[in-house]
């Protein structure tokens, strides 16, 4: 078993990585931006580590290599987001004294060509959506869309995430949608390239859990359905699929372990597919990391999925066996932004705080009082996960611990998130990939007083705090970040 692990994260994920290692043993070294000195994963690790710049911090590559080798780590874990998915920094791992946790860079630059990653799934016969073979040129737009048909997807061949996608409908939309998504994946993964996949309509997202040793052999842990998110942005997640038949499970199972085993994967993995109304399914991408839903899949098999990644990693290859499902589990991702202003980002200090318990409740979180949420990173402040022994149990478990927590100096997405698992299409398990924007949006607005109490607890906040005045370049209030504060700040109790 390694010794000594670099978590090179922040937040939520990097505390879970250091309770799993802290269980087996092995120490911990955290690394920190200015503005999270004093969170708790830096209190919970052996030793802490400032990264030191202007920004980008937890992209700095060179500078949290150095620092695991300065500090004598023998591991280094990515956790999700930043560089889990970075094929460079991992290959700088690989290259280094350290043993990187994750699959090979050869299998994440590979997958992370989205293009490279259809033609390989093809190859090793696992079905994938009727689309584009190589990114499609400007010259190309209307031939391409005739061989694919309306209406089609435009996708980012650099990533996933949501950046770069667009669904049109008509030639029409064409061309603007095609310059949009170039000049976002051109932003978020320092590419333009953009292919063309068929849309589904009505479509479900499954993903399958792999777990592989790097040596052709993998195995499924599992599926999960991921289709309530917005803007691509997955909101609540549930395992097993309840809508699924059996026979469709076992062909997603062994689609899955196909796909792993195929490119030699090692480690923790995800193969997601859009699953259609005739239960058709298609390969949509693979994710190279541990996913942030991992929690229900570890609920339902009774498996710390950190420690697999761990024990792959010191070389015990032994996989998973036996793997039988027990229950039902409901993760809601409990994010500070404002549902009822579209979606705002919300900043500010936690001034309140209760937290959710009872039989069956697990909560994923680095929240604690007088909390600072800045506007630097990822909404994601909690994941709040329900067991029960089948799934009505579990969205009675997760709805009363929505009731329970309570969050005040910031906006949060928790009653939305309760009107969502009370909806009688969530009940009767009949939703889509676009159910939260065009069937489930929030169903309450903010009245004038709301407004008004917002802009009095905002200048409150000011008078104790003179320090966490915002000012703009120019040495005044900033208009858009004072508007972001008060809309955070207008209740109470979410």
């Amino acid at each position: 078993m390694l010794k000594k692990v670099l978590v090179a994260n922040r937040g939520e994920i990097a505390l879970r990585v250091i309770r799993t290692c802290r269980s087996l043993g092995v120490q911990t070294v955290a690394i920190y931006s200015p503005w999270d000195r004093d969170e708790l994963y830096v209190r919970c690790s052996d030793e802490a580590y400032p990264l030191e710049g202007e920004e980008g911090h937890y992209l700095d590559m060179e500078q949290i290599l150095r620092i695991g080798l300065s500090s004598g780590c023998d591991g280094l874990h990515p956790g999700y987001g930043f560089l889990a998915e970075n094929a460079e920094f991992a290959r700088l791992v690989e290259d280094s004294p350290l043993t990187w946790i994750g699959p090979s860079s050869r299998c994440i630059a590979w997958m992370g060509d989205k293009v490279a990653a259809r033609a390989a799934m093809k190859a090793a016969g696992v079905p994938v959506i009727p689309g584009t073979e190589e990114a499609v040129s400007p010259a190309r737009l209307e031939e391409a869309a005739g061989e694919v048909g309306f209406p089609l997807m435009l996708k980012a061949q650099g990533g996933g995430g949501g950046k770069g996608m667009r669904i049109v409908h008509s030639l029409e939309e064409l061309s603007n949608a095609f310059e949009r998504a170039r000049s976002e994946a051109k932003a978020a993964f320092g590419s333009e390239s953009i292919y063309f996949e068929r849309y589904i309509p009505f479509a479900r997202h499954v993903e399958v859990q792999i777990f592989g040793d790097g040596e052709g052999n993998c195995v499924s842990i599992g599926e999960r359905d991921c289709s309530l998110q917005r803007r691509h942005q997955k909101m609540i997640e549930e395992a097993p699929c309840s809508f699924i038949s059996e026979s469709t499970r076992e062909r997603l199972h062994r689609a899955a372990q196909q796909a792993g085993a195929s490119i030699g994967y090692r480690g923790a993995g995800t193969v997601e597919f859009l699953v259609d109304r005739e239960e058709r399914f298609y390969f949509l991408e693979m994710n190279t990391r541990l996913q942030v839903e991992h929690p229900v899949t570890e609920l339902v098999y009774g498996l710390d999925l950190v420690e697999l990644q761990l024990r792959v990693a010191s070389g015990d290859l032994a996989l998973p066996c036996d793997l039988s499902p027990r229950g039902h589990a409901i993760e809601v991702r409990i994010l500070a932004e404002d549902p009822y202003e579209n979606f705002m980002p919300s900043v500010g200090r936690i001034t309140a705080l209760e937290l959710p318990g009872g039989p069956g409740i697990r909560l994923d979180s680095s929240l604690y009082l007088g909390q600072e949420i800045t506007p630097y990173y990822d909404s994601l402040l909690a994941k709040l996960i329900a067991y029960g022994r089948d799934r009505r149990q579990a969205q009675q478990r997760a709805v009363g611990a929505l009731e329970e927590f309570h969050i005040q100096g910031v906006m949060t997405n928790i009653s939305y998130a309760r009107q969502v698992l009370e909806d009688p299409a969530f009940l009767r398990d009949e939703y889509h990939t676009r159910s939260l924007e065009e069937e489930l949006a929030p169903r309450y607005s903010l009245s004038d007083l709301d407004r008004a109490a917002a802009v009095a607890a905002f200048v409150a906040y000011l008078q104790d705090d003179p320090k966490a005045r915002i000012a703009s370049s120019e040495g005044g209030k900033n208009p858009w970040k004072l508007s972001g504060r008060i809309f955070s700040m207008r209740r109470g109790w979410i």
